[in-house]
């Protein structure tokens, strides 16, 4: 893998450079982190919780490499996955990732209500798309590619669904064959319902707080009470705004 991986739910979670390893990437989604951990590096996810997991980088049958260093195993990921599912982790996860035989990352995912899918079948490679002649490397995927093409025409607002981001994935385009995991283990809805806003870019009603306070605003009972009653409300449109002053994310979100 690239030195760098995302994983997103509420909020994002970096990592770069040497940070990038299997086991930081596992603690990562599993939430086994070091007390006093910061909390940009943590996943602050939740049965509530929608989660986007993009890999890319170079793998074979079973496994993907990190910093050419050390491998992921299909299988752990997997059983990573489980645990998420056991610790209340997500609502839905989608999987993404592009690799040679990705479809072997893809295909051992057993838990509920993970969508997963692969730039290629078991025994495929996955094509570069192009390269840059100056450094004398290709820098981009052709799964890659087509996935960013279509994404950055894709609105905040959009309606458009998560299976019109996979007819993208034509074989005279990538140049290899998708692997999905087992939709039938998605349950919480119809797969073909998901939107691609409910995992990318789309706009999240984020509770900030500061000085301030707040007479009408419609609140939930429950642990952001206090928080909402620093918010100013603009009546015209009984949209919140935020406060500049002595601001801090809301963990919770009543959502």
């Amino acid at each position: 893998v690239r030195p760098f991986f995302t994983v997103q739910a509420v909020v994002s979670t970096q990592s770069t450079g040497s940070e990038v390893t299997v086991e930081n990437f596992f603690r990562v989604l599993t939430d086994r982190l070091p007390e006093g951990t910061p909390r940009s590096k943590r996943l602050m996810s939740d049965e509530n919780s929608n989660i986007l997991v993009y890999l890319t980088g170079h793998g074979g049958d079973g496994f993907l490499k990190f910093q050419d260093t050390e491998e992921m195993n299909a299988m752990e990921l997997a059983d990573v996955f489980q645990q998420m599912h056991e610790k209340k982790r997500y609502n839905e996860l989608l999987f993404m990732i592009d690799t040679c035989q990705a479809g072997s990352m893809v295909l051992p995912i057993k838990s509920p209500n993970i969508i997963g899918v692969g730039s290629s079948t078991v025994g495929q490679d996955s094509l570069s798309h192009h390269g840059d002649h100056e450094i004398g490397v290709y820098v981009i995927d052709r799964w890659t590619y087509y996935t960013l093409d279509y994404l950055e025409k894709v609105r905040p607002n959009s309606q458009a669904k998560l299976k019109e981001l996979f007819r993208v994935y034509s074989t005279a385009d990538i140049r290899s064959t998708p692997q999905y995991s087992n939709l039938n283990l998605f349950t919480s809805r119809p797969v073909d319902k998901i939107l691609i806003t409910d995992f990318f870019g789309s706009v999240r009603q984020t509770v900030l707080y500061g000085e301030g306070s707040v007479e009408d605003a419609p609140l939930r009972e429950g642990s952001v009470e206090e928080a909402l009653r620093r918010l100013s409300v603009d009546g015209s449109d009984d949209k919140l705004i935020l406060v500049p002053e002595n601001l801090d994310f809301v963990s919770q979100l009543p959502f």
